[in-house]
Protein backbone atom coordinates (compact mmCIF):
# COMPACT_ATOMS: atom_id res chain seq x y z
CA UNK A 1 0.00 0.00 0.00
CA UNK A 2 1.47 3.31 -1.16
CA UNK A 3 2.14 5.59 2.02
CA UNK A 4 0.75 9.14 2.59
CA UNK A 5 4.13 11.16 2.25
CA UNK A 6 3.66 15.34 3.50
CA UNK A 7 6.56 17.53 3.37
CA UNK A 8 8.77 14.63 2.58
CA UNK A 9 7.69 12.05 5.45
CA UNK A 10 6.03 9.03 5.53
CA UNK A 11 3.02 8.09 7.18
CA UNK A 12 1.27 4.93 7.54
CA UNK A 13 -2.13 5.84 8.73
CA UNK A 14 -4.77 8.68 6.63
CA UNK A 15 -6.64 9.57 9.46
CA UNK A 16 -4.97 12.91 11.41
CA UNK A 17 -6.65 14.24 14.73
CA UNK A 18 -7.81 16.91 16.68
CA UNK A 19 -6.61 17.11 20.58
CA UNK A 20 -9.54 19.53 21.58
CA UNK A 21 -12.87 19.20 22.95
CA UNK A 22 -12.10 15.65 25.15
CA UNK A 23 -12.81 15.13 28.84
CA UNK A 24 -9.39 15.86 29.50
CA UNK A 25 -6.25 14.26 28.52
CA UNK A 26 -6.48 10.72 29.36
CA UNK A 27 -9.86 10.91 26.98
CA UNK A 28 -7.40 12.39 24.36
CA UNK A 29 -4.77 10.11 24.34
CA UNK A 30 -7.04 7.00 24.69
CA UNK A 31 -9.06 8.11 21.26
CA UNK A 32 -5.79 8.88 19.48
CA UNK A 33 -4.37 5.69 20.32
CA UNK A 34 -7.94 4.30 19.08
CA UNK A 35 -7.67 6.00 15.89
CA UNK A 36 -4.62 5.11 15.00
CA UNK A 37 -3.36 8.55 13.86
CA UNK A 38 0.02 9.73 13.82
CA UNK A 39 -0.04 13.68 12.92
CA UNK A 40 -2.36 15.09 15.48
CA UNK A 41 -3.74 18.71 15.38
CA UNK A 42 -3.14 20.97 18.24
CA UNK A 43 -5.24 24.57 18.70
CA UNK A 44 -2.18 27.05 20.15
CA UNK A 45 -4.18 29.48 21.74
CA UNK A 46 -6.57 26.89 23.48
CA UNK A 47 -4.31 24.33 24.29
CA UNK A 48 -1.40 24.27 26.68
CA UNK A 49 1.92 23.12 25.20
CA UNK A 50 3.93 24.87 27.65
CA UNK A 51 2.34 28.90 27.97
CA UNK A 52 1.39 27.63 31.65
CA UNK A 53 3.79 25.63 33.05
CA UNK A 54 0.97 25.32 36.33
CA UNK A 55 -1.53 23.37 34.11
CA UNK A 56 -1.39 20.20 32.80
CA UNK A 57 -0.08 19.72 29.45
CA UNK A 58 -0.84 17.82 26.13
CA UNK A 59 2.94 17.53 25.79
CA UNK A 60 2.88 15.11 28.73
CA UNK A 61 0.29 13.19 27.70
CA UNK A 62 1.04 13.25 23.68
CA UNK A 63 4.67 13.05 23.97
CA UNK A 64 5.95 14.64 20.72
CA UNK A 65 8.25 12.07 20.49
CA UNK A 66 5.68 9.61 19.30
CA UNK A 67 3.59 11.62 17.50
CA UNK A 68 3.55 14.56 14.81
CA UNK A 69 2.93 17.42 15.95
CA UNK A 70 0.48 20.05 13.68
CA UNK A 71 0.04 23.34 15.25
CA UNK A 72 -3.12 25.03 13.59
CA UNK A 73 -4.26 28.67 14.22
CA UNK A 74 -8.16 28.08 15.57
CA UNK A 75 -9.37 31.29 16.24
CA UNK A 76 -7.58 33.16 14.25
CA UNK A 77 -9.85 36.03 11.84
CA UNK A 78 -6.61 37.94 10.68
CA UNK A 79 -3.01 37.16 8.73
CA UNK A 80 -1.13 38.96 10.91
CA UNK A 81 -2.70 36.91 14.20
CA UNK A 82 -2.02 33.53 12.45
CA UNK A 83 1.55 34.63 11.47
CA UNK A 84 2.36 35.38 15.40
CA UNK A 85 0.47 32.24 16.28
CA UNK A 86 2.61 29.94 14.43
CA UNK A 87 5.70 31.57 15.25
CA UNK A 88 5.10 30.94 18.73
CA UNK A 89 4.15 27.27 18.37
CA UNK A 90 7.45 27.08 16.22
CA UNK A 91 9.47 28.85 19.70
CA UNK A 92 7.29 26.25 22.01
CA UNK A 93 8.27 23.39 20.06
CA UNK A 94 11.98 23.72 19.40
CA UNK A 95 11.62 25.01 15.98
CA UNK A 96 8.96 22.67 14.59
CA UNK A 97 7.74 24.02 11.01
CA UNK A 98 4.86 21.28 9.80
CA UNK A 99 1.89 23.73 11.00
CA UNK A 100 -1.82 23.81 10.03
CA UNK A 101 -2.66 27.40 9.06
CA UNK A 102 -6.54 28.48 9.27
CA UNK A 103 -7.62 32.22 8.93
CA UNK A 104 -11.49 31.88 9.66
CA UNK A 105 -14.29 34.60 8.21
CA UNK A 106 -16.42 34.50 11.08
CA UNK A 107 -17.06 33.47 14.50
CA UNK A 108 -20.57 32.06 13.60
CA UNK A 109 -20.02 29.86 10.43
CA UNK A 110 -16.31 29.42 10.69
CA UNK A 111 -15.68 29.77 7.35
CA UNK A 112 -12.41 30.23 5.76
CA UNK A 113 -11.44 33.65 4.86
CA UNK A 114 -9.56 33.12 1.68
CA UNK A 115 -8.16 36.05 1.15
CA UNK A 116 -6.06 36.33 4.71
CA UNK A 117 -5.35 32.94 3.91
CA UNK A 118 -3.89 33.56 0.66
CA UNK A 119 -1.74 36.64 2.05
CA UNK A 120 -0.67 34.59 5.35
CA UNK A 121 0.34 31.32 3.13
CA UNK A 122 2.97 33.47 1.11
CA UNK A 123 4.41 34.96 4.28
CA UNK A 124 4.61 32.08 6.06
CA UNK A 125 6.27 29.66 3.26
CA UNK A 126 8.65 32.69 2.73
CA UNK A 127 9.63 32.20 6.32
CA UNK A 128 10.26 28.25 6.17
CA UNK A 129 7.08 26.56 7.17
CA UNK A 130 5.95 23.55 5.85
CA UNK A 131 1.95 24.80 5.47
CA UNK A 132 -1.24 22.13 5.42
CA UNK A 133 -3.86 24.38 4.87
CA UNK A 134 -7.09 24.77 5.61
CA UNK A 135 -9.46 26.35 2.93
CA UNK A 136 -13.09 26.77 0.72
CA UNK A 137 -13.61 23.89 -2.10
CA UNK A 138 -12.73 26.58 -4.43
CA UNK A 139 -10.70 24.72 -6.83
CA UNK A 140 -8.83 27.98 -8.16
CA UNK A 141 -7.70 29.03 -4.59
CA UNK A 142 -6.56 25.71 -3.88
CA UNK A 143 -4.00 25.76 -7.01
CA UNK A 144 -3.09 29.49 -5.97
CA UNK A 145 -2.52 28.03 -2.14
CA UNK A 146 -0.47 25.05 -4.21
CA UNK A 147 1.17 27.60 -6.01
CA UNK A 148 2.83 29.64 -3.13
CA UNK A 149 4.09 26.39 -2.05
CA UNK A 150 1.86 24.87 0.42
CA UNK A 151 2.78 21.04 1.60
CA UNK A 152 -1.37 20.49 1.68
CA UNK A 153 -4.35 21.57 0.53
CA UNK A 154 -6.80 21.24 3.25
CA UNK A 155 -10.45 22.04 1.93
CA UNK A 156 -13.92 22.07 3.89
CA UNK A 157 -16.24 19.00 3.64
CA UNK A 158 -19.01 21.36 5.09
CA UNK A 159 -18.70 24.01 8.35
CA UNK A 160 -16.31 23.10 10.73
CA UNK A 161 -18.12 21.12 13.98
CA UNK A 162 -20.83 20.58 11.85
CA UNK A 163 -20.99 17.04 11.24
CA UNK A 164 -22.74 17.68 8.26
CA UNK A 165 -20.61 15.56 5.87
CA UNK A 166 -19.66 16.09 2.56
CA UNK A 167 -22.08 18.64 0.59
CA UNK A 168 -19.81 19.41 -2.21
CA UNK A 169 -18.14 16.20 -3.52
CA UNK A 170 -17.76 17.64 -7.33
CA UNK A 171 -16.16 20.66 -6.00
CA UNK A 172 -13.85 18.00 -3.83
CA UNK A 173 -13.36 16.09 -7.30
CA UNK A 174 -12.30 19.01 -9.48
CA UNK A 175 -9.37 19.65 -6.47
CA UNK A 176 -8.38 16.10 -6.04
CA UNK A 177 -7.46 15.80 -9.94
CA UNK A 178 -5.58 19.22 -10.33
CA UNK A 179 -3.95 19.58 -6.89
CA UNK A 180 -0.52 17.45 -6.83
CA UNK A 181 0.11 17.91 -3.13
CA UNK A 182 -2.06 16.05 -0.93
CA UNK A 183 -5.51 16.64 -0.59
CA UNK A 184 -7.04 16.49 3.14
CA UNK A 185 -10.84 16.58 3.43
CA UNK A 186 -11.12 18.97 7.16
CA UNK A 187 -13.97 19.69 8.37
CA UNK A 188 -17.50 18.92 9.00
CA UNK A 189 -16.94 15.14 9.08
CA UNK A 190 -19.91 13.86 11.11
CA UNK A 191 -19.70 9.81 10.97
CA UNK A 192 -17.80 6.95 9.70
CA UNK A 193 -19.66 6.64 6.72
CA UNK A 194 -18.21 10.73 5.72
CA UNK A 195 -14.42 9.40 5.68
CA UNK A 196 -15.24 6.64 3.99
CA UNK A 197 -16.76 8.92 0.77
CA UNK A 198 -14.00 10.92 0.98
CA UNK A 199 -11.59 8.26 0.57
CA UNK A 200 -13.50 7.13 -2.30
CA UNK A 201 -13.50 10.00 -3.75
CA UNK A 202 -9.68 9.39 -3.74
CA UNK A 203 -8.44 12.39 -1.07
CA UNK A 204 -4.92 11.38 0.42
CA UNK A 205 -6.29 11.47 4.17
CA UNK A 206 -8.80 12.95 6.23
CA UNK A 207 -8.59 15.41 9.36
CA UNK A 208 -11.07 15.60 12.14
CA UNK A 209 -11.87 16.40 15.71
CA UNK A 210 -16.00 17.01 16.88
CA UNK A 211 -16.90 14.13 14.85
CA UNK A 212 -14.59 11.95 17.63
CA UNK A 213 -14.64 14.32 20.67
CA UNK A 214 -18.32 14.79 20.17
CA UNK A 215 -19.09 11.34 20.07
CA UNK A 216 -21.14 9.69 22.76
CA UNK A 217 -18.12 7.26 22.59
CA UNK A 218 -15.31 9.08 21.43
CA UNK A 219 -12.45 5.70 21.72
CA UNK A 220 -14.91 3.78 19.88
CA UNK A 221 -15.96 6.13 17.36
CA UNK A 222 -12.05 6.74 16.98
CA UNK A 223 -11.99 2.79 16.08
CA UNK A 224 -14.90 3.26 13.77
CA UNK A 225 -13.04 6.43 11.76
CA UNK A 226 -9.46 4.71 11.24
CA UNK A 227 -11.59 1.38 9.48
CA UNK A 228 -13.71 3.96 7.37
CA UNK A 229 -10.56 5.52 6.65
CA UNK A 230 -9.06 2.25 5.76
CA UNK A 231 -12.03 0.96 3.69
CA UNK A 232 -12.30 3.84 1.71
CA UNK A 233 -8.76 3.84 0.70
CA UNK A 234 -9.15 0.54 -0.33
CA UNK A 235 -12.22 0.71 -2.23
CA UNK A 236 -10.76 3.78 -4.55
CA UNK A 237 -7.46 1.91 -5.12
CA UNK A 238 -9.75 -1.55 -5.83
CA UNK A 239 -11.92 1.08 -8.58
CA UNK A 240 -15.88 0.68 -8.18
CA UNK A 241 -17.82 -0.62 -10.70
CA UNK A 242 -19.57 1.80 -12.95
CA UNK A 243 -23.13 3.35 -12.20
CA UNK A 244 -25.46 1.86 -14.40
CA UNK A 245 -28.63 3.71 -14.64
CA UNK A 246 -31.67 1.74 -15.27
CA UNK A 247 -29.80 -0.84 -16.35
CA UNK A 248 -29.63 -4.55 -14.49
CA UNK A 249 -26.91 -6.97 -14.25
CA UNK A 250 -26.79 -10.56 -12.70
CA UNK A 251 -24.18 -10.94 -10.32
CA UNK A 252 -23.86 -14.95 -11.78
CA UNK A 253 -23.39 -16.01 -14.84
CA UNK A 254 -26.62 -16.48 -16.74
CA UNK A 255 -25.09 -19.26 -19.19
CA UNK A 256 -25.15 -22.63 -18.71
CA UNK A 257 -27.74 -22.38 -16.15
CA UNK A 258 -28.87 -25.82 -14.16
CA UNK A 259 -31.93 -27.37 -16.07
CA UNK A 260 -31.43 -25.05 -19.23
Amino acid sequence: MNPLIIAGKTYSSRLLVGTGKYQDFTETRAAIDASGAEIVTVAIRRTNIGQDPNQPSLLDAVPPSQFTYLPNTAGCYTAEDAIRTLRLARELLDGHDLVKLEVLGDPQSLYPNVVETLRAAEVLVKDGFKVMVYTSDDPIIAKQLEDIGCVAIMPLASLIGSGMGILNPWNLQIIIDRISVPVVVDAGVGTASDAAIAMELGCDAVLMNTAIAGAKDPVRMASAMKKAVEAGREAFLAGRMPKKMYQASPSSPTSGMIGS
